[in-house]
């Protein structure tokens, strides 16, 4: 372990003590809370409270080694096998010992039983572990899902499955903008629901379960969706409240429409027609509200929360990062389902994509936008995302201006500034406006998705525009078009002064 770490303080992964205690159970509640979470470091041989590194006693530090892990292994159930080892720091010895993410969860103290001797680390604290948060504990240690459990107090008849399944494969069609992907578009069946994990068979017998009550907006206390807006850069001032209910795809929805009446707004004329473009990608802020819907943990009785500041756009969903799950995996496109009945449903409604590709996509999209780079934050057992506005003086989209009061209107041109990706698709929709979305995957050796990410967002971006239907129309490329070799093109805006 570096030095610079070792100095600097306490934090949910490191924990100091600078001696062993007499009792070992003062520091048997952090190892239980590390391997309950994303493990950690305890050290022994420095002072928590002014970070003096005082060492330990050289003569005896084998024998306290000893003591340390048979302390661990004879106290913890199930078994703890810590790694010990030495330090030498300033000419002091300290023992580390590393607790690494348990498997077998819960962890607890095996004399206080496993309800009173859970603990979980939280904000660099260790708390006793709260109910709801060790039955999710559980679930996890044996590989099971809340979502795909039985909601033992719901029934459901034949009749209110297929109105499920007729209800899904609407919001399916309605989210597909290419007729011709519309027409590939499955049936949901009772089977389907069933291999998903949405009902579940047992004994002959079909159950819907927990996801099946929050698609339905059935679940006994039934969570809803909190959305706010403030004014400033914090909590102090509302300005406007609202709560939606229902299921949790129709409350996604609401939610995001909201967030859209809310934020900024320009506009650009093509011909007699206005086109709205938003200050934040809404691709973005529909997978931001999405993804909390999808990995939220059901099991915390609290809310999903949008609120929206001065300077961002902050979705915050209930419940801490699973085993193995960091910030810096999720970034890198790794995805760990905790309600995997809820996302399959929720992907086949083309309201989520692939697991895995929301995170990235977010960075990528606020890159092109010109945005701040978005911010995840995993803090007291919740999970947080926040989307960066520009600055009142800054709005704008790539030379596209957000501002919202109209006088009169004249013709400008302006700038926006394209990736190397951007030029690629760009140039070659404008030289092949006919050619599908495949065989643009084909020419380019992307995948299908990543094409149609492209065209999404240089749609919003006003750079393209589809000229009649998916299926037999084409695409026109509206910008003026000089040099795909420089960084920028030429865009007619039309301006309000």
């Amino acid at each position: 372990m570096a030095e610079d770490t070792l100095f600097s303080g306490e934090t949910k992964n490191i924990e100091y003590k600078v001696t062993v205690p007499d009792k070992s159970e003062k520091y048997m509640k952090t190892v239980v809370a590390f391997a309950n979470g994303s493990g950690g470091k305890i050290i022994f041989g420095i002072d928590d409270k002014t970070l003096e590194i005082v060492g330990m006693d050289a003569d005896n530090i084998y024998k306290t080694i000893d003591a340390i892990t048979n302390a661990i292994s004879d106290a913890c159930e199930p078994m703890i096998r810590p790694d010990v080892a030495l330090q030498t720091v300033r000419d002091k010895t300290v023992i580390v010992v590393e607790i690494f993410p348990g498997a077998q969860r819960p962890y607890y103290i095996k004399s206080q039983g496993m309800a009173e001797g859970t603990y979980v680390r939280v904000s660099g604290t260790t708390r006793h572990v709260e109910g709801y948060m060790l039955k999710e504990l559980i679930l996890e240690g044996q590989n099971r899902y809340f979502d795909c459990e039985i909601c033992r107090n719901l029934t459901v008849s034949d009749d209110e499955i297929g109105q499920l399944c007729k209800s899904m494969k609407e919001t399916a069609i309605k989210n597909t903008w290419q007729e011709s992907e519309k027409a590939k578009i499955k049936d949901v069946t009772k089977n389907v629901l069933i291999s998903w994990g949405v009902l579940k068979e047992e004994e002959g017998k079909i159950y819907p379960t927990n996801a099946y009550a929050l698609l339905t907006g059935q679940m006994p206390q039934q969570p809803v969706i909190q959305c706010g807006i403030f004014k400033g850069t914090n909590r102090a001032h509302f300005v406007d409240r609202r709560e939606f209910e229902g299921s949790i795809q129709e409350q996604m929805e609401q939610a995001y429409q909201y967030v859209l009446e809310k934020i900024n707004m320009g506009m650009t004329i093509k011909g007699m027609y206005r086109q709205d473009v938003y200050e934040l990608p809404t691709e973005s802020i529909r997978e931001m509200i999405a993804n909390a819907v999808a990995h939220r943990s059901y099991l915390d009785p609290g809310n999903i929360q949008v609120a929206l500041f001065d300077d961002r756009l902050e979705v915050t969903s209930p419940g801490m990062l699973l085993n193995n799950v960091t910030i810096s995996k999720m970034m890198q496109g790794y995805s760990k389902p905790r309600n995997p009945a809820i996302a399959r449903a929720l992907a086949y409604m083309k309201i989520i994509e692939k697991w895995g590709t929301g995170i990235p996509r977010l960075f990528e999209a606020c890159k092109e936008y010109g945005l701040p780079k978005p911010e995840l934050i995993d803090f007291d057992g919740d999970f947080r995302v926040n989307m960066y506005r520009r600055a009142e003086s800054e709005f704008g989209v790539n030379g596209v201006t957000t501002q919202t009061t109209q006088t009169h209107q004249t013709t400008q041109k302006s700038e926006q500034t394209l990736s190397d990706d951007d030029k690629t698709i760009l140039l070659l929709v404008k030289n092949n406006p006919s050619m599908s979305q495949r065989e643009y995957a084909a020419e380019l050796g992307w995948t299908v998705d990543r094409v149609k990410y492209y065209l999404r967002k240089m749609k919003t971006q006003n750079l393209i525009n589809r000229v009649g239907n998916s299926h037999s129309g084409y695409w026109e490329v509206t910008a003026e078009v000089s040099m795909f070799n420089d960084s920028k093109i030429t865009l007619k805006n039309q301006r309000s002064h």
